[in-house]
């Protein structure tokens, strides 16, 4: 029968090799603040318009989430939001027609994710 290692907790583990650091020649830490909270900030950008509709018509009475009403901004565009409103959500979602589709009654956080984005959001259609 091989030997026991004991358990008890009687030796140390041995030699730590971080024992002989230390901390001379470095940086100081940098400040958990490093923004003063005196700063506003920056205004944001007004990119447009863009309405956010539920649809459940031919759909198999499945609810969508749609935006659309998108103004100067192309294809890849849309789909760098719809990844972000995607993941926001947990669902999925795609860009038909130049609109984002969304799975899923997510008006909120589609509306989140375009406000960030420097749209100015608008629920349409009731």
């Amino acid at each position: 029968m091989p030997d026991r290692i004991p358990t008890h907790g009687g030796e140390g583990l041995g030699h730590s090799p971080f024992a002989a650091l230390d901390s001379r020649g470095l940086r100081p830490a940098a400040p958990a603040n490093p923004k003063p909270a005196s700063a506003a900030p920056g205004p944001t950008r007004n990119r447009g318009r863009v309405d956010i509709t539920r649809e459940k018509a031919g759909r198999g009475g499945k609810t969508v989430t749609v935006a659309e009403g998108f103004t100067g901004i192309g294809l890849p565009e849309k789909e760098q939001l719809m990844r972000k409103v995607r993941a926001a959500c947990g669902c999925g979602g795609t860009v038909k027609a130049g609109r984002i589709e969304i799975q899923g009654d997510q008006g909120e956080a589609v509306a989140r994710v375009l406000a960030e984005a420097g749209f100015r959001p608008v629920f349409a259609g009731g």
